[in-house]
């Protein structure tokens, strides 16, 4: 298929690219892969003054009501100079509260989030329920007004760096429930998980945290929809062909700085990583063009997303298969490779994303 932006959104790309070489590329080369606070958080509120991090909330809530291309144009060119991943709070928290919260939540957490003032973390994975989420045992009980949480969230992204975790639990009825969570309130513990790549995961200790009525998110019970709601209007942002691109393009400045390129079999290798990466670039486009046809594009996501990750673990890989161990163990090229353990997880695993397609596009299994 063949995508094409408006004139008006190419406006918005050099628009971007302009931010990004005032603000950006005197600051961290890897601020990407460093977490969302700290310089991220104060890149997120640049965004949020220019209005980029409210492209397609409603106009009614001082959004644009742009379509997800629109948006992807914005964190594809952020993802490329390796500057910010996308904001949760702007992404699927905040469209979830203008979909399903009420006018007290809208009014008390658009204009923060919208401003980049006020971020959230995904309460989602635990220890024993980690890419299952039906398997979620953190309990919220009722309490006067409001609710006792108690349980164990890990593997969890930003829990330091955020004023809210977005806390997917099970309430009395036995069912899936989402509440907001202050990670403020007496009785969380946040404790680091370092990860390979150097980056910081956390797991979360609720010990009978108060969570007041007015911060769930729905009905008791009805987290399942809201989640798959979220989903649906994100998926573009699950793979981001400009974070490929980028490291391919640093795999062809390696591949001539270090003398690979006279290797034939290397040369082959590196076109055939070109077709991958084009491959990604395509399955990216295919997602906008399903969500933009009304579509959830739940397969053409879990694809892209899949391409994306292999394609990120080939690049990173051909220098250990050249042999290159000076290459392979120092530098850039070690980072990425370590990095990419922790992309064939985040945003759903690879086998996750394997049986996303299994049931979508091939019909096995059954739907949900």
């Amino acid at each position: 298929m063949r995508w094409t932006f408006t004139a008006e959104q190419e406006r918005l790309r050099d628009e971007v690219r302009a931010f990004l070489a005032e603000h950006v590329h005197s600051r961290d080369p890897m601020q990407y892969f460093h977490g969302r606070g700290g310089a991220s958080r104060e890149l997120y509120r640049e965004l949020g003054r220019r209005g980029w991090l409210r492209l397609a909330w409603p106009r009614e809530w001082d959004g644009q009501a742009a379509p997800p291309s629109t948006e992807f144009i914005v964190w594809d060119e952020l993802a490329y100079a390796r500057a910010v991943r996308p904001d949760l709070a702007a992404g699927i928290i905040a469209k979830t509260i203008i979909g399903h919260g009420t006018d007290e939540q809208r009014a008390r957490f658009l204009p923060g989030i919208g401003l980049g003032e006020i971020s959230f973390a995904l309460g989602y994975s635990e220890p024993e329920a980690g890419s299952d989420l039906a398997g979620v045992r953190t309990r919220a009980v009722r309490d006067g007004d409001g609710y006792r949480v108690t349980g164990e969230k890990r593997w969890t992204s930003d829990a330091h760096n955020s004023d809210y975790l977005w806390l997917l639990c099970r309430t009395p009825d036995d069912g899936h429930t989402l509440l907001m969570l202050d990670l403020t309130a007496p009785g969380v513990q946040i404790r680091p998980i370092h990860t390979i790549d150097g980056h910081r995961l956390n797991e979360v200790s609720l010990d009978g945290v108060y969570v007041p009525q007015e911060n769930r998110i729905g009905a008791e019970g009805e987290a399942w929809r809201l989640i798959r709601a979220a989903l649906a209007v994100e998926r573009h942002l699950m793979v981001l062909p400009g974070r490929v691109r980028r490291d391919y393009e640093d795999l062809l400045r390696w591949s001539v700085e270090r003398g690979w390129s006279a290797d034939a079999r290397v040369r082959a290798d590196i076109a055939d990583v070109a077709l991958d990466v084009a491959e990604v670039e395509a399955a990216a486009m295919s997602t906008l063009a399903a969500l933009e046809a009304g579509h959830d594009g739940a397969a053409q996501a879990a694809r892209a997303k899949l391409l994306g990750s292999r394609t990120l673990q080939r690049i990173a890989r051909l220098p250990f298969d050249v042999g290159d161990a000076g290459a392979a163990s120092t530098g850039t090229p070690s980072f990425l490779w370590h990095e990419t353990f922790m992309e064939t997880i985040a945003g759903g695993t690879s086998e996750i994303m394997l049986g996303v397609l299994a049931r979508e596009a091939l019909g096995l299994g059954g739907r949900r």
